[in-house]
């Protein structure tokens, strides 16, 4: 297939790239740069690409593609608070604009980049399937609910869209992500010794390592259309349905030496939630999900060891946040987030 794959110069992206083209399909990546510089390691290889703005997908880009796989988004909690109408412009407006241009351009099949946040506070101890209620609680997480409520008005007999609720990645990838809860916690045991929670460790969280969601989607781009159309699927395994605090303990067994604080400062968080991962088991057989968090703890620090992970680079160029706050002002990113 003839597939487009935006964000392919981002964290989830540069680890898609390879598994799709080792299954013989042909990649063409869409970015505007905004993380391409945050690389651990030696520098990856890109598919060819267009370096633009999500916002500025002219209609034409789309023709003589099968499938579009749609990764680009301001991807975490932190920047939609900083930024809600940013995080609705690009991660909602622009997100919907696409798959109407695919779909104009006689695209079969658009997996869009959801996320199991969407089901935010429903906290319990029951696991939530896919028709579980949605209650998302950020602006990041609220976008999601409503790209997938509009995709589904689109859909119809030669357009099949599917949303692929990733659970928190974790795990290595060459463009490193630091501010998520696994490669976090690692960094911080890897520099400085010590696993700091700020939380009471209580809340749960799924999680899921960066080449299964780049499996399940690969998974998905081939299945049968009545397996996956119109539907939304959650991507993990329920064994990586842990609490932080278990997280924590896992981080603490992979970095020699290192301690466990919990401090609770942050207070409590409403985030969270365990989720049922059988339907994508069903619908794909395929698929299932390899790496647990024992493991992924492991590769990470193995990981920040070899490629020398500095605090530089773990607080500034690997965290989003700060991220655009030093390319904002070093004039590199304009106001709007356009580079």
């Amino acid at each position: 297939m003839r597939v487009l794959l935006t964000g392919h110069q981002g964290y989830l992206g540069t680890v898609m790239t390879p598994v799709l083209t080792a299954a013989g399909h042909e990649v063409v990546g869409l970015d505007s740069g905004l993380f391409a510089d945050c690389v651990l390691g030696p520098e990856p290889a890109d598919p060819p690409g267009h370096r633009l703005d999500l916002r500025d997908v002219p209609a034409g880009l789309l023709d003589g593609f099968d499938a579009v796989i749609h990764l680009a988004a301001l991807s975490n909690d932190p920047l939609g608070a900083l930024a809600p109408e940013l995080t609705y412009a690009i991660n909602q407006t622009a997100s919907v604009r696409l798959a109407r241009l695919a779909k104009d351009a006689g695209v079969r099949r658009f997996l869009y980049a959801s996320t199991c946040s969407v089901y935010g506070a429903s906290g319990g101890d029951e696991l939530l399937d896919e028709d579980a209620p949605l209650r998302p609680v950020t602006p990041y997480a609220e976008s999601k609910v409503r790209v997938e409520d509009e995709l589904s008005e689109l859909a119809d007999a030669d357009f099949s869209p599917v949303s692929m609720r990733n659970a928190t990645a974790f795990g290595f990838s060459p463009r490193l992500r630091a501010d998520i809860v696994l490669n976090n916690l690692v960094g911080h045991a890897h520099l400085t010794g010590v696993v700091r929670v700020l939380s009471d460790g209580t809340p749960w969280r799924p999680l899921v390592h960066v080449a299964d969601i780049a499996e399940a989607f690969a998974a998905a781009l081939v299945a049968p259309r009545e397996a996956v159309h119109d539907r939304a699927f959650n991507v993990g395994g329920e064994q990586n349905n842990l609490t932080v605090a278990e997280i924590a303990e896992h981080v603490v067994e992979a970095v020699p030496g290192a301690g466990l604080l919990i401090t609770g400062e942050s207070g409590a968080d409403p985030r969270s939630y365990r989720v049922d991962f059988s339907r994508i088991r069903a619908a794909l057989p395929g698929f299932h999900a390899r790496w647990t968090v024992k493991e992924g703890a492991v590769e990470l620090a193995a990981a920040y060891r070899r490629h020398g992970l500095t605090a530089d680079g773990f607080e500034r160029r690997f965290t989003r946040l700060a991220r655009l706050a030093d390319r904002r002002a070093d004039g590199t990113v304009d106001p709007e987030l356009r580079a």
